[in-house]
């Protein structure tokens, strides 16, 4: 067996932050990076923003459908945010790590408790952190994507997020974008190539042990 050929299980990849600290844009990023990422698109109750499509970055459902899917146990994870309720799909999720895709999750800090409890090895927590409280402000003016009182509301429930962050396995402070964008790509180098991502490298170590 040729070392250079062993096969990585997929992983999964939850990124969490404050509304506007750039998780999103990172998503996005990450996926332009490779293909063999993948974003899991979430099913949530809210009215789609300006641009956003459905199946692209959300399944649009309305309450009722959505706590169908509940009941069905549709969801590896499903919290209520902001009012509205957003939920991650067990099946294409489970297709896609057998595969050997890597999975990137879009997600607050109560999806990725969920997520953790539920899928324990096969993923890695990185929560992004603004580099001040006045910059996240002005990134979510910027974007304008948001009524100046759901802004406000943003703000005040960013303490509490940020509260979450020790739950994480990897913490980044979003100063510059690339340069975060380079430290998630370090993270999940080094996470596949931990051993028990490597499908196969123990009958290759036998292999070698056993050449006399």
């Amino acid at each position: 067996m040729d070392a250079s050929n062993f096969q990585q299980r997929g992983i999964l990849v939850a990124l969490s932050s404050p509304s506007g600290a750039g998780k999103t844009t990172l998503t996005r990023r990450l996926l332009e990076h490779s293909p063999n990422f993948m974003l899991s698109v979430s099913v949530t109750t809210r009215s789609p923003r300006p641009g956003e499509g459905e199946g692209r970055d959300y399944y649009f459902k309305s309450r009722e459908t959505f706590e169908k899917m509940k009941e069905a146990d549709d969801f590896l994870e499903w919290a209520k945010v902001f009012g509205n309720y957003y939920g991650t799909l067990q099946q294409p999720v489970m297709a896609a790590l057998e595969e050997g895709r890597d999975v990137l999750f879009d997600i607050d800090w109560q999806g990725t408790q969920q997520l953790t409890q539920k899928m324990g090895e096969d993923m890695i927590s990185i929560f992004i952190l603004p580099p001040s409280m006045g910059e996240l402000e002005q990134r979510l003016y910027r974007r304008s994507q948001d009524e100046e009182s759901t802004i406000l509301d943003r703000m005040s429930k960013a303490v509490g997020e940020i509260s979450h962050w020790a739950e994480y396995d990897y913490v980044l402070v979003n100063e510059d974008l690339d340069k975060t964008l380079h430290k998630i790509l370090a993270i999940i180098q080094a996470e596949k190539l931990k051993k028990s991502r490597q499908l196969g490298l123990e009958t290759f170590v036998k292999g070698l042990m056993e050449f006399v």
